[in-house]
Formats: C-alpha cells, sequence, structure tokens
C-alpha cells in the first residue's frame, strides 16, 4: 500500500473520516440503515409500539430480524425496551432522545425516496431497455 495511510485511531474531525473501516460512525450507520433498522426507527417515530404492533406494522419482517434489529438498536441507545411483568410479558419499545434524533433526517430521506420512485423506476425501465449500458 504505498502512498497510503492505515488510520489506526479514530479522531472527530473532517467528513472524509467516515470513510476510513475504523470510524465509530460507520457501525452506527450500518445498525440505523439496516435492511429493517431503518423501518424500525421509522414504525417508531409517531408512537411507542408493542413487539406485535411493530411485526405488523413492518409488512415482511419476521419475528427473529425484529427481534435483532430491536436488540441491535437497544444496545445502540437508539430505541428503549420496557417489559411488564404479565403472563406472556409484555414488551413495548420507544425512541429515546437520542434515537428522536434520526427520525427527521430519514423522514427526509424516505420523502425524497417517494417523491422521486417513479422518475428512478422509469431511469431504470430504460437502462434495462437498452441492454444495462
Amino acid at each position: 500500500m504505498e502512498g497510503r495511510m492505515q488510520v489506526t485511531e479514530w479522531t472527530p474531525g473532517t467528513m472524509s473520516e467516515v470513510f476510513h473501516s475504523n470510524c465509530p460512525a460507520r457501525v452506527v450507520l450500518d445498525h440505523v440503515t439496516s435492511r429493517w433498522g431503518v423501518w424500525v426507527l421509522m414504525a417508531l417515530q409517531r408512537e411507542d409500539l408493542r413487539f406485535y404492533e411493530l411485526r405488523e406494522r413492518i409488512e415482511g419482517i419476521s419475528e427473529k430480524m425484529l427481534s435483532q434489529t430491536l436488540r441491535t438498536l437497544v444496545r445502540d441507545g437508539l430505541v428503549w425496551r420496557e417489559v411488564e411483568p404479565s403472563t406472556p410479558p409484555k414488551v413495548t419499545y420507544g425512541l429515546t432522545p437520542l434515537g428522536r434524533g434520526t427520525g427527521e433526517p430519514l423522514a427526509e430521506l424516505f420523502g425524497w425516496i417517494r417523491d422521486h420512485a417513479f422518475e428512478i423506476l422509469d431511469t431504470q425501465a430504460e437502462f434495462d431497455r437498452a441492454g444495462g449500458k
């Protein structure tokens, strides 16, 4: 790797550091933007939800993936978890203040994608008609 420098310690600073493999923001970004992480965070924006409500709201997510995603987001401090001692236990999830900070940027991104989805699909169709060139 002549001419390249291996970063061994991350320090806050320039935006370019997010491209380094040891940047802590990369790990969190991976969790927030994982296949299901973004949907869980968006589903919890309006209200706290029980596990089964989240599963029903996020079409296509399995119980296993929802459980893994929630565990990761709770560990990251973006989601809180409350267990009511009952039979069966009632488990409710909500966004922490830190997790609420993801709401506006995710909503903006989702809104932009929603507003441009047909344009993107048209572009994909054109690309495919041209033989992918």
